[in-house]
């Protein structure tokens, strides 16, 4: 198999587990926490929630897939640390931001 398919292959069962996590949130009865080790807060609403965190992170797997097709140009290809890198950085950082400034504002109980 050819490094630059098998490299975009395990970028792609990254970017599916995250897809995963996804929809296990998407359906989950219990308030699914987004934090690693941490507690999850008091939620509101709980169906809404789930499918709030759910999408998110299915939206982040699917772009964490996208940012992945670099690979296919090759594996010392500058696209990968133009492209793939930079991409993942900026995603991850403003998926934190969405659940931090938006998911956890409205779903929190007061």
């Amino acid at each position: 198999m050819d490094g630059r398919i098998l490299g975009f292959l395990i970028w792609t069962l990254c970017g599916a587990l995250f897809l995963g996590i996804g929809i296990f949130a998407f359906f989950a009865k219990k308030p699914i926490g987004f934090w690693a080790n941490a507690e999850t807060f008091a939620v509101d609403d709980v169906k809404g929630y789930n499918r709030a965190v759910g999408k998110l992170w299915i939206f982040y797997g699917v772009v964490f897939i996208l940012l992945g097709l670099p690979f296919l140009a090759g594996q010392n290809s500058p696209l990968i640390v133009l492209v793939s890198m930079p991409g993942v950085m900026a995603a991850t950082i403003a998926v934190m931001c969405v659940y931090t400034l938006v998911i956890e504002k409205k779903y929190r109980r007061k």
